[in-house]
């Protein structure tokens, strides 16, 4: 069982930035994905960055050019460096991950994002 433990969230004004961190520990074999999800009140959760073991880099459109991920496979860890923050952008971000050739999710507990004037 993977369990995922996020830091970093918190308030900041519009045009600002914050960095998430997710560690993950456990039985962290074969994570073949690790990214960032998002639910803003009253919203699905969506996909926010999503880092697969192949090279590939996934991000919401709404995001692309202010917000970077990065993984370090060898600490089992990925972070988002969130630029240009904007009130849209407020919510609760999850960390994810998925392992070998299952479909389950394992999420983090989530932090809060919050961005207002």
């Amino acid at each position: 069982q993977v369990h995922l433990e996020e830091s970093g969230g918190g308030s900041v004004h519009p045009g600002g930035s914050l960095r998430l961190s997710c560690v993950a520990s456990g039985t962290t074999t074969n994570i073949n994905f690790m990214g960032w999800y998002r639910r803003a009140p009253g919203q699905k959760r969506e996909l926010v960055a999503g880092d697969f073991s192949n090279n590939i880099i996934q991000y919401a459109d709404s995001v692309k050019g202010r917000f970077i991920i990065s993984r370090d496979n060898f600490k089992n860890m990925v972070s988002l460096q969130m630029n240009n923050l904007q009130p849209e952008d407020t919510a609760v971000y999850y960390c994810a991950a998925l392992q070998g050739t299952s479909i389950t999710i394992h999420w983090g507990q989530g932090t809060q994002v919050t961005v207002s004037l």
